[in-house]
């Protein structure tokens, strides 16, 4: 290989013409032998991702034809007569590989469903893809299963559903990282068989056992409490406690992998392992992303991160935070 850069979803690098995947043990872009084969350090033979001309899909698999392991998270895609699943479907893979990444290197467990594979079908994970072109489709999780509205791919309705919901921000990482935080606060919290977390949790977000729907329907038709701002981060977090956990989860992972790759391009210097991650917040994050809010501004875009951090969020966050393994 030569020594061009290389970027996370390249399956060739475009000035060698080698060919590349993703190895996810060992957290590296790697080259690929002709046959589409990696033989890591350990001797074990990697072959490019099947769903490579699919999804565009460029994690390498332990079997030649065979699934990569983000791949293989999907329980439900659209079939293969469906134009506007399929084509809308690579934007959704290529946010749940982000994803899968950035919880590896943040340390915390991914396990599937599938028993067949190592998984684990009752506190496993896995992600029902669905097309709305024929079907009503909610976006959300329950118990390991989170399904995704495909047509969040398209930014046309992506924009409108935004405006419609008078949210700042809605993106498809956002939403794989909203809905992994249910389920991260179902496994981490809810079934950790500690009083003091459980307790703990219910002080800052409250208690998640009030009747949902309820909560859901005193939302839609009375908006969020007077004076919301000073203690949410967003308005769809003061429906329901599990939608505050899950709202500042995802801007847990906003924040991580964003300060990541300001550190990559040498735009801070790497200062996370002597911080807190309220002083990261405080003394880092938040005065990167004003300056890359006015960065935006000078090109005519909208805020990269249009949030306010309370001090009541930063107690969240770093709950959140707490809960790293």
């Amino acid at each position: 290989m030569c020594s061009s850069p290389l970027f996370f979803e390249n399956s060739l690098c475009v000035t060698c013409r080698t060919g590349l995947g993703y190895s996810r043990d060992e957290r590296q872009i790697v080259p690929v032998d002709l046959q589409g084969r990696y033989v890591d350090a350990t001797g074990l033979i990697w072959h490019v991702c099947r769903n490579l001309d699919l999804s565009g899909c460029t994690w390498l698999a332990p079997l030649e034809g065979g699934q990569c392991f983000s791949c293989a998270l999907t329980r439900t895609r659209p079939n293969d007569a469906d134009a506007a699943g399929i084509a809308n479907f690579p934007v959704a893979e290529r946010a749940k590989r982000y994803l899968i990444a950035e919880l590896d290197d943040l340390g915390f467990p991914v396990i599937g469903k599938d028993a067949a594979t190592g998984g684990d079908p009752v506190d496993g994970l896995c992600f029902d893809l669905l097309s709305s072109t024929d079907r009503n489709v909610v976006i959300g999780h329950d118990e390991g299963v989170i399904t995704i509205d495909l047509a969040e791919s398209d930014p046309a309705y992506r924009e409108r559903v935004r405006g419609e919901l008078d949210e700042p921000y809605r993106t498809m990482l956002g939403h794989f990282r909203h809905e992994v935080g249910h389920y991260f606060e179902w496994q981490l919290v809810e079934k950790a068989a500690d009083a003091g977390l459980l307790a703990r949790a219910r002080e800052l977000f409250g208690d998640e056992t009030v009747d949902y729907q309820e909560q859901i329907d005193r939302h839609y038709a009375d908006g969020p409490p007077a004076g919301w701002e000073e203690r949410y981060l967003t308005m769809y977090a003061t429906m329901h406690p599990y939608e505050d956990f899950a709202e500042t989860w995802a801007h847990y992972l906003h924040i991580c992998d964003t300060l990541d790759t300001a550190v990559h391009y040498g735009l801070i210097s790497d200062e996370r392992g002597s911080r807190s991650f309220r002083e990261l917040v405080t003394e880092v994050w938040v005065p990167l992303s004003t300056a890359l809010n006015a960065i935006n501004r000078s090109m005519g875009k909208d805020d990269l991160y249009p949030f306010v951090i309370p001090a009541p969020v930063l107690d969240k966050l770093e709950f959140v935070a707490s809960l790293r393994p």
